[in-house]
C-alpha cells in the first residue's frame, strides 16, 4: 500500500525556519512526481510546491524565494525547506504522489507561524 508520512511541522516566530520531511512507502519513489500542499483552517488546500522525478521544481508565486522543496531517492523522503516564514503560511501541510493514476495523501504535518 501507499503510504506517505510527514513530520517537522511546529511552532515558529515569523521570521523562522522549519524543514518537513515525509517519507514514501509502496511505490517506485525515484520515478515519482511528488508535491507539498497545505491547508490553512477554513480554506481549502492549495500547491506550494512541486518536483518531478528528474529533480525539476515549481512553487506557487506566494512562497517563492522562502520555500525549496528537494528530495532524496536513496532515503526514499521528500523534503521542504521553509525560510522567512509568515503568520500566512500558518497552515496543516501535506505530501502527495500520483500513483497508478490515484491521488495519495499523508496526514499532514502542522505549521504555526506565531
Amino acid at each position: 500500500d501507499v503510504q506517505l508520512v510527514e513530520s517537522g511541522g511546529g511552532l515558529v516566530q515569523p521570521g523562522g525556519s522549519l524543514r518537513l520531511s515525509c517519507v514514501g512507502f509502496g511505490f517506485t519513489f525515484t520515478s515519482a512526481a511528488m508535491r507539498w500542499v497545505r491547508q490553512a483552517p477554513g480554506k481549502g488546500r492549495g500547491g506550494v510546491a512541486a518536483i518531478d522525478s528528474d529533480g525539476v521544481t515549481s512553487y506557487a508565486d506566494s512562497v517563492k524565494g522562502r520555500f525549496t522543496i528537494s528530495r532524496d531517492n536513496a532515503k526514499k523522503t521528500l523534503y521542504l525547506q521553509l525560510n522567512s516564514l509568515k503568520t500566512e503560511d500558518t497552515a496543516t501541510y501535506y505530501c502527495g504522489v500520483v500513483y497508478n493514476g490515484f491521488n495519495y495523501w499523508g496526514l499532514g504535518t502542522q505549521v504555526t507561524v506565531s
